[in-house]
């Protein structure tokens, strides 16, 4: 065994109990966070040199989004070899050096892990493609003879996630047309057949894998997708689904999922240091999310709810409670989280109401907004999140104040979903935006100067950059670093289940949680309420006198009482 393999074992033992029950974790894109060799994408050198601002930011883990080897039709949410590192990424030996530059700073690591569906490239769906109908590879994945006279309609009405069937005619070896496999995704990331033994076993040993290699955890891709129904029954309705959305269905949240990740969790069990799971999964209902985080399967599952919470205090009051009562069912932390790779930034969500003229839920077709407006809002969001029980989930660039880009043109778009007609929307990359580190110009210190950046970034980036914000006593990331020092500080912060309601007038949301109080002012007019003790930190100025305080509307205050 070499001595960084002894150091990650001794950091895995040395790690405290249970510490992901109120960690705060840093959600890295690898190819938008840091390029160290200038072709235009972040890469695993680029995340290794940037972990010193991560560890000075005050977090407690990260997590990368896929880095595997992948043709990157969906930016390595299609995995070719779950084992090997894509060379746009780097290598095997730089993710090795990155968990332990990680665990050398304190910082845990977690990583992606995508079991619904693999690539078209991976090794079993190439061999099952070019072994025709009857060889064993198929049964590994859904494959079925088509309806029609010719078998030439899809086996059922599913619908893709990301628009058009859910189905692709395969051609067989002599050129004619074949069976169809089905892919809940893009037709580039075929779902596995989790009824087949090998499957199973492969992911067992996938876990194994990264596990001894040093990962803290694994962020589960899909985690509600893996079972589909006896039959592959139709929906029987005109339907599309939406990832946010998708409710209930024949192949999302069936209860088979739950024997998997008791599997999955007698491994994880089986290391030192609290390694976890945390499940993506999509339920209709927060006491179904409650399942996938019982005492035997995984440890969190991403509170997708309270992301789509309005603005409102009222409903805000109503999803926490919703939320903490699921999790204590079962024993399990509440999450929070505002933004990931997959919605649009809160900066410019949360400013967003109502539906659109054609429909769509607000925030999930961005359209411009005020900045100043928008990033007080987030800013006093951001607050209210950290101050929450239980574990909290950042996504790079949040702590810069950084907004949706809006204004992409087509040709520079990369989203799967985006030319399609219906499904996910396909405006993804307006969040993934490479973020600005330094300089008045692009790349801004993503790569080096005067580099490519596989999406473009706006000018006004150069104000938002880690540089300009560095040491600014107003500035969004010195809020964050200020915030999460006090989160890590405070005594009555460090309980994961203890929040008490304390009534502030219309509009406003205040609580207690054992000398703390938030209270955040989420109404259109300023309000002026007692001072309850001395101001810890607040998301704006705010107006005081001895015994009150004048709270601006969008303005969040933390206290000492």
């Amino acid at each position: 065994m070499t001595d960084q393999l002894i150091a990650r074992r001794d950091f895995a033992v040395a790690a405290s109990v249970s510490w992901w029950r109120d960690a705060v974790i840093y959600q890295i894109y690898p190819r938008s966070f840091a390029d160290a060799n200038g072709d235009g994408i972040g890469d695993l050198p680029g995340i290794r040199s940037r972990l010193p601002y991560l560890r000075e930011l005050g977090i407690d883990a990260v997590w990368l989004s896929p880095f595997y080897a992948s043709p990157q039709a969906d930016a390595g949410y299609d995995v070719a070899d779950y084992r090997t590192v894509d060379p746009v990424f780097g290598t095997l030996a730089d993710a090795e050096g990155l968990i332990g530059d990680a665990h050398d700073l304190g910082l845990r690591v977690i990583v992606d892990l995508v079991p619904n569906h693999s690539s078209d490239q991976h090794e079993w769906f190439r061999r099952a493609i070019a072994e025709g109908p009857g060889s064993p590879f198929r049964e590994r994945y859904h494959f079925r003879p088509g309806r029609g006279a010719d078998g030439e309609l899809p086996p059922n009405d599913w619908p893709s996630i990301f628009g058009g069937p859910a189905w692709t005619r395969a051609a067989n070896p002599d050129g004619s047309p074949g069976e169809w496999y089905l892919h809940l995704f893009a037709p580039e990331q075929p779902d596995f057949n989790w009824d087949h033994p090998a499957v199973a076993d492969e992911f067992r040993t996938i876990l194994r894998f990264w596990l001894d290699l040093g990962v803290d955890g694994f962020r589960i891709d899909v985690a509600h997708g893996l079972v589909k129904a006896q039959g592959l029954p139709d929906l029987g309705v005109e339907t599309q689904w939406h990832l946010l959305d998708v409710g209930v269905s024949p192949c999302f949240d069936r209860d088979g999922v739950h024997d998997i990740y008791r599997s999955w969790r007698r491994i994880l069990d089986e290391y030192p240091g609290e390694r976890i799971a945390v499940a993506e999964a999509w339920a209709p209902t927060l006491e179904r999310v409650a399942a996938y985080v019982r005492p035997d399967e995984l440890h969190q599952a991403f509170n997708f709810s309270y992301l789509g919470t309005a603005w409102n205090a009222a409903e805000q009051r109503r999803m926490i409670d919703a939320s903490l009562a699921a999790m204590r069912a079962v024993g399990a932390p509440a999450t929070w989280t505002l933004s990931n790779h997959d919605v649009v930034r809160h900066t410019t969500r949360l400013l967003q109401a109502g539906e659109g003229e054609d429909g769509e839920v607000a925030g999930r077709r961005p359209t411009e907004v005020d900045p100043a407006a928008g990033l007080r809002r987030a800013r006093a969001a951001s607050l209210l999140l950290l101050a929450l029980p239980g574990a909290a989930y950042l996504y790079q660039g949040e702590e810069l104040g950084l907004p949706e880009v809006v204004d992409l043109p087509p040709e520079v778009r990369q989203d799967p979903a985006f030319h399609r007609a219906t499904g996910q929307d396909g405006y993804r990359d307006g969040c993934r935006v490479p973020i600005p580190w330094h300089g008045d110009r692009a790349p801004y210190g993503f790569g080096p100067e005067g580099g490519p950046s596989w999406l473009p970034q706006p000018e006004s980036w150069a104000r938002l950059s880690v540089a300009a914000q560095q040491g600014e006593p107003g500035s969004t990331l010195s809020l964050y670093r200020a915030a999460l020092a006090v989160r890590r500080s405070h005594p009555g912060l460090g309980a994961v289940d203890d929040l008490r309601w304390v009534e502030a007038g219309e509009g406003v949301l205040a609580f207690d949680r054992d000398g703390f109080r938030c209270t955040v002012n989420m109404s259109a007019e300023p309000v002026r309420i007692a001072r309850p003790g001395d101001v810890l930190l607040a998301s704006g100025p705010t107006e005081a006198d001895p015994d009150t305080v004048v709270l601006p509307p969008d303005t969040t205050v933390w206290w000492n009482v």
